[in-house]
């Protein structure tokens, strides 16, 4: 939403989370990230809304419930775990697996710390608008998608099918699965999650056939109806060589990493940080309200929070 998920799918922000001094992470560093003795806290918001949405309610209860003052700052998946090994910032909330940084820092230099499960099972895949697979349901299996290529057509794909992504910064296994199974289709970018979906949006409006880059959860789901196109199974290892990729893209349980000395010596916000954990319907709710309804991340994070008490009373210290 995300390196091999390999990303995760994931893609371009819709809205920047405000906090105390939102920042490009990979030019700054916060000014509270580190502070001795000061309830601070400074999280790497992901460029997705899911992700916004986890660091939205975290953020609210960080902040009303146990009197921290939270910094938010927005950064690139690679670049985030570096920023969290050097204590730049003191937690992702939602990362969709990046084994060779697992293994650089948390297993070697023992500079980053699992915090566990954010509770949110990720999802990567090529998608088609539920109403052009009914028309066509053998679109559906990757086989028939050169038989489709030239409904898929764009001006920006040229004489081929359109296979569109988000964001060029999210590490996807798409251009080599284009290569390796021999589709006639070219990777197209949008730019961003938020140009991906009001592409997305644009041709179901006008009912038109596309072929996406897409993950769960993710609320557009609920206003575009999508149906997955089904990739040579996955199986462990498959995607070991991005060169080489031609299997579909694994589920995967997305979790949350912290900087280990804040681990340590977090207080209250590591050990409520460590306990968060929601649904992928939780996540959707706050979401949709952020991205669709418009509402501010802290608006959107009140109204779930005041409606579902019984949820994050729990993560709690």
């Amino acid at each position: 939403m995300r390196n091999r998920i390999t990303t995760g799918a994931a893609l371009g922000a819709l809205l920047l989370l405000t906090g105390c001094g939102a920042a490009d992470m990979t030019k700054q560093a916060s000014p509270f990230a580190n502070a001795q003795s000061a309830r601070t806290v400074t999280l790497s918001v992901q460029s997705w809304v899911g992700a916004q949405a986890n660091v939205a309610v975290a953020q609210y209860l960080l902040e009303r419930e146990l009197g921290y003052r939270v910094d938010t700052v927005q950064v690139d998946e690679v670049p985030a775990w570096d920023a969290l090994s050097q204590g730049r910032v003191d937690a992702i909330l939602e990362d969709w697996g990046h084994p060779d940084q697992e293994q650089r820092y948390v297993q070697d230099k023992k500079t980053i710390v699992n915090g566990g499960d954010l509770g949110v099972t990720g999802h990567i895949g090529w998608y088609v608008p539920t109403y052009f697979a009914e028309q066509h349901p053998d679109v559906t299996d990757w086989k028939n998608l050169n038989k489709y290529a030239e409904q898929l057509r764009t001006p920006e794909s040229g004489s081929k099918g359109q296979l569109l992504d988000g964001s060029p910064s999210y590490v996807t296994n798409d251009k080599a699965l284009v290569n390796n199974l021999n589709l006639d289709y070219k990777v197209v970018f949008a730019g961003s999650e938020a140009a991906q979906i009001t592409q997305i949006k644009q041709f179901a409006k006008e009912k038109k056939p596309f072929l996406t880059y897409w993950y769960a959860p993710q609320w557009l789901f609920e206003k575009v109806p999508m149906t997955e196109v089904k990739l040579p199974a996955y199986k462990e290892g498959c995607d070991a060589d991005p060169a080489k990729v031609a299997c579909a893209y694994p589920h995967t349980p997305l979790q949350k990493y912290l900087n280990s000395g804040f681990a340590r010596d977090g207080g209250d916000a590591a050990a409520f940080l460590k306990k968060f954990r929601w649904t992928t319907e939780d996540q959707n709710e706050v979401s949709l309200m952020i991205a669709d309804q418009k509402l501010s991340p802290e608006e959107a994070a009140k109204k779930w929070v005041d409606s579902h008490e019984s949820t994050w009373r729990s993560w709690l210290p």
